[in-house]
């Protein structure tokens, strides 16, 4: 893993480097500490990264105006920081984990694993999804989404007033901050299961999803047995 802190103070930095690299061990690659908001900035424009940990106070500057580039990115970005009193927003905003300090390596190891494995985040919270778009920033409402198609290292969100935006973000990393509206029904789609009216079988065993819209989704075969037990 690429990874990269943002924390204005030295001490934090540290001991979040230190510790991250006794979690992950071989499979870090690389761990990068900037302290100031602009420099953090040009260092995402610049870099492959895979994981972005954020303060939120960078010496007087807020994380959120580095936090909604960031969410739009491939990477996931977790928050590390004593403002508990932002972790909802945080959330909304799409970010995988929120950690608050005074932490322990317990903690941070939590929050490290859920970039690994496919579980809920920790909270509904997520309203937005946001995409750069003519090099703004824009944030998609959650409820405006149907469904989400994998194209290849990217994703198709496709909205509920037939408009398609591309995300940054692979299909498997939304899955994990997705999970609890959308399911995966198939390997290259997730799909909102509110909008889903209709399962059925069609000729030659193909197992379809029939949304609101009229749309139709097809369903993996190995999956069809779960999205229709869910969808019941």
């Amino acid at each position: 893993m690429n990874i990269l802190i943002v924390e204005d103070e030295s001490r934090i930095a540290k001991r979040i480097e230190r510790m991250t690299r006794t979690i992950l061990g071989v499979a870090l690659q690389s761990i990068t500490h900037i302290n100031t908001l602009q420099e953090a900035v040009k260092f995402i424009e610049n870099n492959t990264l895979d994981l972005v940990l954020l303060d939120l106070n960078l010496n007087g500057d807020s994380g959120f105006d580095l936090l909604t580039t960031a969410v739009s990115e491939s990477f996931h970005t977790i928050i590390i920081s004593a403002y508990k009193d932002q972790a909802i927003t945080a959330f909304e905003y799409g970010v995988l984990d929120f950690v608050p300090k005074p932490f322990n390596k317990d903690r941070l190891e939590q929050a490290l694993h859920r970039t690994s494995i496919k579980q809920k985040t920790a909270t509904n919270a997520i309203k937005f999804l946001t995409v750069k778009k003519r090099h703004k920033i824009q944030l998609i409402p959650i409820e405006e989404v149907l469904y989400i198609k994998g194209a290849g290292a990217y994703t198709e969100l496709f909205l509920a007033d037939k408009k398609k935006e591309l995300h940054d973000k692979s299909l498997e990393k939304l899955e994990q901050l997705l999970s609890f509206s959308f399911e995966r029904i198939h390997k290259s789609y997730l799909v909102k299961m509110s909008e889903i009216t209709k399962i059925s079988v069609t000729s030659g065993s193909k197992y379809m999803a029939e949304l609101k819209n009229g749309e139709r989704i097809p369903i993996g075969r190995t999956k069809y047995k779960d999205v229709k037990a869910k969808w019941l």
